[in-house]
């Protein structure tokens, strides 16, 4: 029951702060970001493959939020709803802007230096696996593993950020977990002597 009460408080917490956002209240927009920011800047690297360009998406996005608050519903949580405008300035910033080739997160090291040199090594052997399996992937695919397992949200949330039906949502995710681990068995028996 208490955790029923801690989710729904948070939700409308989130809701409260747009709310307030929509009635010109500056602290709820510093609030949302203080919640949400380095989230929302994790999703908009993923896309844009720039810290630069992320960091401008965020800020972009949040503006956006700003000035868009009537077009929150709340039919859906306000995470989902901040990362499809992150997602929309993302994809703007991509078509104004040549990307770098790697559009890979660069994924948070381990922390190495309790690790032993051999296990250091292997630790970085399988991120670098899996950064290269990532970067096979298509694009589509990249976002909604973002969405699903790094950001969290939920496959109807996906939907909603990605504008796509859900049934489109859990194959693409199906297909990605397909890929990332055929090329990550692959990876795995090349280097197996």
């Amino acid at each position: 029951m208490r955790l029923e009460w801690a989710v729904t408080r948070a939700a409308c917490t989130d809701r409260d702060l747009v709310e307030r956002m929509g009635s010109g209240d500056e602290a709820a927009l510093r609030d949302l970001y203080l919640s949400y920011g380095r989230r929302l800047f994790a999703h908009a690297y993923r896309l844009t493959g720039s810290a630069d360009r992320a960091e401008d998406v965020v800020q972009n996005s949040l503006l956006a939020a700003w000035r868009a608050t009537r077009s929150y519903r709340g039919d859906g949580s306000v995470l989902a709803w901040l990362l499809g405008i992150v997602r929309n300035q993302s994809l703007n910033a991509v078509r104004r802007k040549v990307l770098p080739t790697t559009t890979l997160d660069r994924a948070e090291e381990a922390d190495l230096a309790t690790v032993l040199p051999d296990a250091q090594f292997e630790v970085r052997e399988r991120q670098e696996a899996v950064r290269a399996a990532l970067t096979r992937l298509s694009a589509q695919h990249r976002e909604v593993l973002d969405l699903v397992f790094y950001q969290g949200l939920s496959l109807a949330e996906t939907a909603q950020v990605c504008k796509c039906p859900v049934g489109t949502v859990k194959s693409r995710l199906h297909a990605a977990k397909a890929r990332l681990r055929s090329a990550l068995d692959g990876s795995r028996t090349e280097t197996q002597p």
